[in-house]
């Protein structure tokens, strides 16, 4: 019982923590894009 709970728990952590990683890449690569089109603006 304990152990099912413990692995569940394991799987749960796991999957959100994958899920904030991608969520924080993708974040990241929309400012560096966004910063890229501005400085695109500002220089031409």
């Amino acid at each position: 019982m304990v152990n099912t709970i413990l692995k569940v728990a394991a799987v749960t952590s796991l999957v959100l923590g994958g899920i904030v990683v991608a969520a924080t890449v993708f974040t990241a690569k929309e400012i560096d894009n966004a910063g890229d089109n501005l400085g695109k603006k500002i220089h031409n």
